[in-house]
């Protein structure tokens, strides 16, 4: 039993060590490849519409998080076969902690998206990897529907086979294109829910909720979210660019 005790903080040690590791700096090649593949999964409509599941976990995610920290209480997560999902909390039903809960979930895949940026800035694939694993951890703790569950885990699957078995070749590749997905699919979502509210649909929308409870009208909050995505967007390739292509 002692000699078990005795072994944790080495195992954590290591575990600390593998996430922390700084690997030596990605070929140009591989960065470069990895956004033209990332770009093709967010603009071709046929991969769109499976790679938009990633985007909604860090959507759907993003609101359970701000909803946490601003002290809400949270009933689950449903993600559903068509990309779309929601996330029940329950509080005050107004007030800026709602406010900042229903304004997380367009931006959210954007900030995940920058965050990553800067941890490849700083040559640590592993800690994003371990990271994104992490949050799919909790996340599929709160899914309650099937699709949900199984969304989650073929995604946590094949972040955690590159994280726990992969070289630094493929960490690096799974880490940036994870990295790129998040940061040029972010602003997708914001232009179609654009065009169906120029339709006259979207009544259930995040930006209505926000128009509810601010008064400032839905359009506006679709600018914000379309200037969010895409200013973080063009920032983090400049991050990654600059550091590491140039």
């Amino acid at each position: 039993m002692s000699s078990t005790l005795a072994s944790i903080p080495d195992a954590l040690g290591s575990a600390w060590d593998a996430v922390s590791a700084v690997s030596e700096p990605a070929p140009p090649a591989l960065i470069v490849t990895t956004a033209v593949i990332a770009l093709v999964l967010v603009t071709v409509r046929p991969l769109w519409l499976a790679t938009r599941h990633l985007i909604t976990q860090a959507h759907e995610g993003s609101h359970a998080l701000v909803a946490r920290l601003v002290g809400r209480r949270l009933s689950g997560i449903r993600l559903h076969s068509d990309t779309s999902g929601v996330t029940v909390s329950s509080g005050n039903p107004r007030g800026p902690g709602m406010i900042a809960t229903a304004f997380a979930g367009y931006v959210g895949p954007a900030v995940l998206g920058f965050l990553a940026a800067t941890l490849l800035t700083l040559d640590r694939p592993a800690a994003v990897l371990w990271s994104v694993l992490a949050a799919l951890a909790l996340l599929i703790l709160l899914i309650r529907n099937l699709f949900g569950f199984l969304s989650v885990l073929v995604v946590g699957a094949a972040v955690g086979a590159a994280a726990y078995y992969g070289d630094p070749v493929i960490r690096y590749t799974a880490a940036y294109l994870l990295t790129w997905v998040l940061l040029f699919g972010a602003t997708r979502p914001v232009v179609e829910l654009a065009r169906t509210h120029r339709r006259g649909g979207g009544g259930g929308s995040d930006a209505d909720q926000l128009r509810w409870l601010t008064r400032i009208p839905a359009a506006v909050w679709i600018l914000v979210f379309g200037l969010v995505t895409a200013g973080t967007a063009v920032y983090g390739t400049a991050r990654i660019v600059l550091t590491q292509l140039v």
